[in-house]
């Protein structure tokens, strides 16, 4: 998209001290980019619920809606019911973020409300969390809390309201297909958060929004300046929400402590190595921290194996699968042939795109093109065909 480019050519050269490029005023490229937004949204007079969790990219968003002319009704949910919840530079759903984002809609004059989800959050995404690191695991918590408080519930509430869309901050697009709507990755790829909205329903798709899929991040900054937005500059959020510091094995061990338990350290061939502080310090592929020594080559996490609390370690040429098992199937993407469809597969959510045939039915697989390294049991497969998203499944298991 033209527009995109030259904001961000032009916010580089904002921030840098430079001059804006000729023919290209900033206020120009600013209306051409509402323009852009004004065109994924309801019609004006609709009533919408826009997700705000405090940053720019949803207060923009909610800004947008209501300039627009909709009914605008900001939502945020506080997730922590004490004073544990992350508060550092970066952190999302930190303590201040519900103050930032009733004043973004006190400053715009739509209607904002706090909704209590900490019981939910802490049983649906939090423990889970846990308790899938304590089966070997390596979960990615933010589609779990996408599945759940975020999309499932805040729907219900946006029905409960009346409101004729959901509209988040995600990077992502939504387009209208020939057979409904379709969800597709985001324009800018250093934004995309497909991978981790795949479990989005055909249902909820129908009533979802994402107003910024189209654009990058410098474009939105630039819009949250023109709406004198407080959250213009501030950072993005990191990391898991729920972990403070960025210490997810401390969370794992306060909420399930015989998650640190030490074990054995084994070769593939099952000999005793060394031994380990506990199995949450560790995911497949990994390679740092195995404390063994004197080895020929350098070890690789290859597996877990949480009955008997032991590490399996091994060369990287152990960690090559052709084979992904999914625990099921999450799908978007029209029928499923019965002799397999060609994709392409992400595997983590920062791992490239590689080529699969997958098959359905009631053990769904892939079949990967070409071996794959560092796969981890609770990471996301998510198939692709070009930018669409087609749906995936949770990682069972890797052949």
């Amino acid at each position: 998209m033209q527009v995109t480019r030259n904001v961000r050519k032009v916010v580089q050269s904002i921030v840098t001290g430079g001059s804006e490029l000729p023919g290209a005023p900033s206020e120009d490229l600013v209306s051409a980019a509402l323009r852009h937004i004004a065109a994924k949204l309801p019609v004006p007079g609709s009533r919408v619920v826009v997700a705000m969790s405090g940053g720019v990219d949803s207060s923009v968003v909610a800004s947008i809606a209501h300039w627009h002319g909709c009914e605008t009704i900001g939502v945020t949910l506080r997730l922590s019911d004490s004073g544990a919840a992350p508060s550092r530079a970066g952190a999302c759903c930190a303590g201040s973020d519900i103050a930032d984002a009733r004043a973004v809609a006190d400053r715009r004059g739509f209607a904002h409300y706090v909704l209590d989800y900490a019981s939910a959050f802490r049983t649906e995404v939090m423990e889970a969390f846990a308790d899938s690191y304590l089966a070997g695991r390596t979960p990615v918590p933010c589609i779990n809390c996408n599945q759940t408080v975020k999309f499932r519930d805040l729907m219900a509430v946006a029905d409960d309201l009346g409101a004729d869309a959901l509209l988040t901050g995600h990077y992502v697009q939504r387009f209208d297909g020939a057979n409904g709507p379709e969800l597709h990755r985001a324009a800018d790829p250093a934004k995309d958060q497909s991978y981790f909205l795949f479990a989005t329903t055909a249902a909820q798709l129908a009533r979802l929004g994402f107003p910024l899929g189209g654009l990058d991040k410098p474009t939105v900054r630039l819009l949250a300046r023109h709406f004198g937005l407080t959250v213009a500059n501030k950072p993005d959020s990191q990391d898991i929400c729920f972990v403070p510091d960025g210490d997810y094995r401390a969370v794992v061990r306060a909420l399930r402590p015989e998650a640190g338990a030490p074990g054995d350290i084994v070769d593939l061939d099952g000999r005793l190595l060394g031994h380990h502080g506990g199995l949450i310090g560790f995911t497949v592929g990994q390679r740092r921290g195995i404390d063994v020594g004197g080895q020929a080559e350098p070890l690789y996490v290859v597996r877990l194996e949480p009955e008997s609390n032991r590490l399996v370690v091994g060369p990287r040429a152990a960690l090559a699968v052709s084979t992904v098992c999914l625990d099921a199937l999450s799908w978007i993407g029209g029928p499923l042939p019965e002799g397999g469809l060609d994709v392409a597969v992400k595997l983590r959510s920062m791992a490239p795109l590689a080529r699969a045939r997958l098959f359905g039915g009631p053990s769904p697989r892939l079949d990967l093109a070409n071996p794959q390294y560092g796969v981890s049991p609770g990471q996301a497969a998510v198939c692709y065909d070009g930018n669409r998203v087609l749906g995936g499944g949770f990682i069972a298991a890797a052949t």
